[in-house]
């Protein structure tokens, strides 16, 4: 065996997804770049300046994105299973597309921004489902947690970069930033163009097709908890995060950043040793999720100590170690419980509660630190971790259930 074929044959990917897959991600990556960096740092900077339109036109440009995006998620997974992954794709993409070139040639106005807001959610909806999926389809057996592990890890930086990129943009004085939005979002469609039209389903029969929809509710339904307190747990800080730091945990902000680098750190360094752990079997992917939110809830539980900052960087790796167990683990678990046939669908309930995690992470995080003080959000992060982490085990019966 050559060295370029065993390099192949360790990846998590079959041969002929790897394509499809990095099309689909680079499409995603598009997407996620310029809808952060819009919403989270552009249009609050220059909506009076440039637009003349007041600052709660941002808020309300950021709720209708969000909300619109959360509300399709679902139907979102159900067109993708009816239709296939490049008519859906497409659709989204230029979706997207087209409410930027609102924002960007039409008349400035309140009622256009949360139209242009609204449809650009409704676009994006599809773009997690549609990457999602297709990994899932195209892993090898016994790497689905890698895999999407891998495919969604790599995306998620990009919100930051974007964040970055158009914060910094804000300061030209001009329209360049909605510009290479629109540029970007219309090389996210033409990547969509190189999906497959059907799903890249791994050769054979899948078992589980033959389920009763009873069944696949059932499969559906524990995976709620976890779904939800996957982003919520990430939310709860994030807004409020460099206040905390300021005022409870002593931490200068390059301080901050080496904390959070550890903890990225050893989350990355570590996840090829746990996504190889979860995906042995489903009985293991439950076990990398209870483990993983058991280890996040000691890591809030001592952060709300509000210790010395030498033991803050312990936590902190503390805090990274869960989610590299959470991550994949959470991932092989979806694949495995859910039956392929109706995994779009299915998908797009468990995305859609996912985004309503990241939309209450930051309310419950603020309203737990006006009454708490700083380590309100921590006892609340430990809690509802700890509680999930618990459910695990009392779910044990249903997931084995669902793997007959």
């Amino acid at each position: 065996m050559t060295p370029a074929r065993s390099r192949r044959n360790r990846l998590p990917l079959r041969a002929e997804g790897l394509a499809p897959v990095g099309a689909a991600a680079a499409a995603l990556a598009c997407a996620e770049f310029v809808r952060s960096g819009l919403y989270g740092a552009y249009l609050t900077q220059v909506i009076d300046s440039q637009f003349g339109l007041p600052v709660t036109a941002a808020a309300g440009a950021w709720t209708a994105h969000f909300l619109t995006d959360t509300v399709m998620r679902s139907p979102a997974g159900a067109l993708l299973g009816r239709y296939g992954l490049r008519p859906v794709a497409l659709g989204g993409a230029a979706l997207s597309a087209l409410a930027l070139a609102l924002m960007l040639l039409a008349p400035p106005s309140v009622g256009l921004l949360l139209l242009a807001s609204a449809l650009h959610g409704a676009g994006f909806s599809v773009m997690w489902p549609v990457a999602m999926n297709l990994t899932a389809d195209a892993a090898r057996e016994g790497y689905q947690g890698r895999a999407l592990a891998m495919v969604a890890n790599g995306i998620l930086p990009l919100s930051g970069v974007g964040f970055l990129v158009f914060g910094a943009l804000a300061g030209r004085g001009d329209l360049f930033a909605l510009g290479l939005g629109l540029g970007l979002l219309l090389l996210s469609a033409g990547l969509t163009l190189l999906l497959p039209l059907r799903r890249v389903l791994p050769p054979g029969p899948d078992p589980s097709e033959a389920r009763p929809a009873r069944s696949v509710v059932g499969a559906l339904v524990p995976l709620l908890p976890a779904a939800f307190m996957q982003t919520l747990s990430m939310t709860l800080l994030g807004p409020w995060l460099f206040r905390i730091a300021e005022e409870g945990l002593n931490l200068s902000y390059w301080s901050l950043v080496a904390m959070l680098g550890l903890g990225g750190a050893v989350a990355y360094g570590i996840m090829p040793l746990t996504g190889r752990f979860a995906d042995r079997d489903q009985g293991r992917a439950r076990a990398g999720v209870m483990i993983g939110y058991g280890l996040v809830s000691l890591a809030f539980a001592g952060f709300a100590f509000l210790p010395a900052p030498w033991l803050l960087f312990v936590l902190s790796a503390v805090a990274g170690l869960g989610y590299a167990f959470l991550s994949p683990a959470w991932a092989a678990l979806v694949a495995r419980v859910l039956p392929v046939a109706q995994r779009p669908a299915a998908w797009g309930v468990l995305m859609t509660v996912e985004n309503a995690g990241t939309a209450l992470g930051p309310l419950l995080g603020g309203l737990a630190l006006a009454q708490a003080g700083v380590p309100g959000p921590f006892v609340l992060g430990a809690v509802l971790a700890g509680l999930t982490s618990a459910g695990y085990v009392v779910f044990r019966r249903v997931f084995q259930e669902a793997r007959g």
